[in-house]
């Protein structure tokens, strides 16, 4: 269903809890891009950092104000003096398809061997977000003030913009963050806690329009970039490409490894997402790659706006 801007107005009341139910099926447990599209707070070298953004509704023509990818991220080995190459590729899995790290790494666990646990722990897929944002203030880059950019962000502000929508007590109103008149502003804090950064001093400001004129306001949301794009099919390299980007990173045939890591050892379950150690989203806050998103993703399945 394409909204007009009259009916995103008109319908924001109502909005919340359609939107709460459809986003919760958007989850079930089954891409660094440096494009200028896309934001990122910037830091000082003792990790600090500020920035107001706003999150926007979902783009003209979409149903979706977030959508989330999983992508593996993690270094090869060193080859004499050289450096380990990088892997960093959007997981198949996104999609609902075999990805070759993620076969990889469970036919690794799977061996029992605590080295090779050890490895997958650190090669383990990693969940991400993406919204557009309009950004109010950037002290460190103030050319970014009053422009729209694509956010990737992990599962801790994910956190919070879902207990801004759902929150732990009645007394507290909900609030869609993704309202561009009844929504509220983002303060994003970052600070650095025991080597990772951490957003636990952000918040958010009350309830109000992002602007009082309207046709500014439509002006920005039709500058909104897509967010199906990000997730769609041909942005994904296919299986076989990322076959050979990851042998290549490994210096090994992974197929052939594979075969040689086989021991008399009992087999372990396959690595599920219960059993995830702590990631760092593209900001590098430490997070959980599974988040408990069911009910927040539920709307989106629907098609409802």
């Amino acid at each position: 269903m394409t909204l007009s801007f009259a009916d995103l107005k008109k319908n924001r009341a109502a909005s919340i809890n359609s939107l709460n139910e459809e986003l919760g099926k958007f989850q079930k447990k089954t891409y660094t891009d440096n494009s200028d599209k896309y934001w990122q707070l910037t830091v000082d070298k003792a990790g600090n950092g500020s920035a107001t953004i706003r999150f926007l509704p979902s783009p003209e023509g979409e149903s979706k104000p977030v959508i989330r990818f999983w992508e593996h991220s993690f270094e090869g080995p060193k080859k004499g003096d050289e450096k380990g190459q990088w892997y960093i590729e959007k997981s198949l899995t996104t999609l609902g398809q075999d990805d070759p790290v993620s076969e990889y790494n469970n036919k690794m666990w799977e061996t029992g061997l605590k080295k090779n646990q050890d490895i997958v722990r650190d090669r383990k897929r990693k969940l991400y977000y993406v919204s557009n944002i309009y950004v109010v203030k950037d002290p460190a880059n103030p050319d970014n003030d009053g422009k729209v950019f694509l956010y990737k962000y992990g599962q801790k502000i994910f956190t919070r913009i879902n207990d801004l929508m759902n929150p732990a007590f009645d007394d507290i109103e909900k609030v869609n963050p993704f309202d561009l008149w009844e929504g509220a502003n983002f303060k994003l804090r970052a600070t650095k806690v025991a080597g990772y950064r951490n957003y636990d001093k952000s918040d958010w400001d009350k309830p109000s329009p992002l602007l009082d004129d309207d046709a500014e306001l439509e002006r920005i949301w039709k500058s909104e970039e897509s967010l199906e794009k990000v997730i769609d099919p041909s942005e994904f390299k296919t299986y076989a490409q990322l076959k050979a980007r990851l042998d290549k990173v490994l210096r090994i045939n992974t197929s052939d490894d594979l075969e040689a890591q086989k021991t008399a050892k009992p087999k372990m379950d396959k690595l599920n997402s219960d059993d995830n150690p702590p990631w760092t989203d593209p900001d590098g806050s430490h997070q959980d790659e599974d988040g408990d998103d069911d009910n927040f993703f539920k709307r989106f399945e629907d098609g409802d706006e």
